[in-house]
């Protein structure tokens, strides 16, 4: 992500919509009807897992878990078709579709330096801290021929110091993430190789 489109607004979807949250086969509908490049539908599947697997060790209810998984699986979904409206597109669609407003909030602060929208609660920050994390450790996996087999914490980190690898992938965004989610980004990487959904 290299465009900056700030969203300029800091409420999101309608109280009374909390409790709203669609099927998994509606949010698998839509991104399919959004989304033509496999790749990023293979992230935003990993981003959902990962918030998934996240509420669920946190054991929060069947519900929350829901809300967390569908944060992480549509937080990308205007990506391909609307990269100069990035966000606000699928903002607008949830909103249109009464879905809780905390699931809106957590996709709109999922890049604070792009759409100025702080990360506040704890779903927010860990859309924020997996989104860019996820997408660099599936990288380094598919240079390995074990792939996360194996996989290390030192061996994540020391792609990270290597600035020619994944270039896209900000590495501010990952550290700003892992320090406003209160999580150290050893435990990060640790949680993203245990629970990364596999190709």
């Amino acid at each position: 992500m290299n465009l900056t489109h700030p969203l300029n607004r800091s409420e999101f979807g309608r109280i009374e919509d909390i409790g709203n949250v669609m099927s998994l086969s509606q949010a698998m509908d839509l991104l399919n009807s959004w989304v033509k490049n496999e790749k990023l539908i293979f992230h935003m599947q990993q981003v959902g897992h990962l918030m998934k697997a996240f509420a669920a060790e946190k054991g929060y209810d069947e519900f929350t878990q829901r809300l967390w998984h569908l944060s992480g699986l549509l937080h990308d979904a205007d990506w391909d078709q609307w990269p100069d409206d990035h966000c606000r597109k699928i903002i607008e669609e949830l909103e249109s579709r009464n879905q809780d407003p905390r699931m809106i909030k957590a996709i709109a602060s999922h890049g604070p330096r792009y759409f100025g929208v702080d990360p506040e609660t704890e779903m927010d920050k860990m859309l924020y801290a997996f989104d860019e994390l996820s997408g660099f450790v599936h990288a380094y996996s598919l240079m390995r021929p074990e792939r996360y087999e194996g996989m290390e914490i030192k061996g994540v980190k020391k792609r990270l110091k290597d600035k020619g690898f994944a270039a896209q992938v900000s590495r501010e965004d990952i550290a700003d993430a892992s320090q406003r989610a209160g999580v150290q980004l050893e435990d990060l990487i640790q949680f993203v190789i245990d629970n990364q959904l596999r190709a």
